[in-house]
């Protein structure tokens, strides 16, 4: 066999990221409720912005996102000079892991944790240390016990996803605490918006008066702008200068910037999105568990439903049954969680359809 160009070594152990699958076709309505994204779609605003967009597809993108940055900034009344933007809230991560991780580092995430945090911690090098959790939920004490001279970065999604289980702010702050000021706190605020506990903040006041956190928000969930891919961040200077060395030029496209500026000022979509989600997802909740299923309990726009380890009823077995009917969801056996399944809050005839199958699913 003739040489040949080989990889890095450390992509040998890198599983690609798999991401919830589209719809089945069967000759009916079908529904994806396998990604989490906004089932009332974008905002009429951004939707017309974009429509605008395709007569300035020549042009490049104005490589700082100056205007996105500005609108951020007033939004959520933030330093513009500590804001980045990426493509997704995940460019981001593969940023930071860039400028900050390499061979013979440690990152460190819980067991259930967002799988694209080890995913480029391998990419570099890093170690990915993956501690346990309690509950399905971020454990403070195990976190700060793996911590070690090799650790760079800590990454906690607060709301976690696939668990949707979340840190009280308290917790995030002991957490904080108990690190060495030379490691970094990731915190990945993707679902934070969905959030109505009082002991929850997403990190933004943390970020703004520390030197050594990171907060990221998305614009794919809650602004349903998914397909074009914008994630925010607000991070200490030197973090930000470290970031800007390593971003690709022009990462995030024209229309991305000039839609996620439209959808933020669409204060009316944002709260009929979540009001939605307020509703449908107590609903689904209630109903899953009058099936006789076990829920955990989380905040988001999804919900995790175990099924028994019994013959004909597993996670597995169900997951197909809706596939080949019309509904997708989310299996976890990636993550670790065999016997669950997430389930995107769809739109009413959509969580209709999964209640529908579930139900006879397990009476079948």
């Amino acid at each position: 066999m003739t040489d040949r160009a080989k990889p890095l070594p450390q992509l040998a152990d890198v599983k690609a990221y798999v991401p919830g699958e589209a719809p089945k076709s069967c000759g009916g309505p079908s529904y994806k409720l396998a990604s989490n994204e906004n089932p009332l779609g974008a905002s009429p605003k951004a939707k017309a912005v974009y429509a605008e967009m395709a007569s300035k597809l020549e042009i490049y993108p104005d490589g700082t996102a100056k205007d996105l940055k500005a609108a951020i900034a007033r939004k959520h009344g933030l330093d513009v000079s500590r804001l980045v933007v990426g493509a997704g809230s995940d460019e981001i991560f593969l940023m930071l892991a860039r400028a900050y991780l390499g061979p013979g580092d440690e990152s460190i995430s819980t067991e259930h944790a967002f799988a694209i945090y080890a995913i480029i911690a391998q990419q570099q090098g890093a170690k990915a240390v993956e501690v346990p959790e309690k509950n399905f939920t971020a454990d403070v004490d195990a976190i700060l016990k793996a911590v070690t001279p090799r650790t760079k970065i800590v990454w906690l999604a607060n709301p976690n996803n696939p668990t949707g289980t979340y840190l009280p702010y308290d917790e995030v702050k002991r957490l904080h605490a108990g690190l060495p000021s030379q490691v970094l706190l990731v915190l990945d605020g993707a679902y934070a918006e969905f959030v109505r506990k009082n002991d929850y903040a997403s990190g933004i006041e943390l970020a703004s008066q520390s030197d050594n956190v990171v907060m990221t928000r998305t614009f794919s969930k809650l602004y349903g702008l998914a397909g074009l891919r914008v994630g925010w961040g607000y991070a200490p200077a030197h973090v930000v200068d470290a970031i800007e060395r390593v971003r690709m030029p022009f990462n995030v496209n024209l229309p991305a910037q000039a839609v996620a500026m439209a959808a933020l000022e669409d204060e009316a979509f944002v709260e009929a999105s979540l009001a939605h989600n307020d509703s449908e997802l107590e609903r689904l909740v209630r109903e899953v568990r009058a099936l006789g299923l076990e829920v955990i309990d989380g905040v988001g726009n999804f919900c995790v439903v175990k099924f028994p380890e019994m013959k004909g009823k597993p996670a597995a077995e169900a997951l197909a049954y809706l596939k080949d009917r019309g509904v997708t969801v989310r299996g976890l056996g990636g993550y670790r969680m065999p016997n669950h399944l997430r389930i995107s809050v769809g739109t009413v005839a959509g969580n209709n359809a999964a209640l529908k199958l579930l139900t006879e699913f397990l009476d079948g």
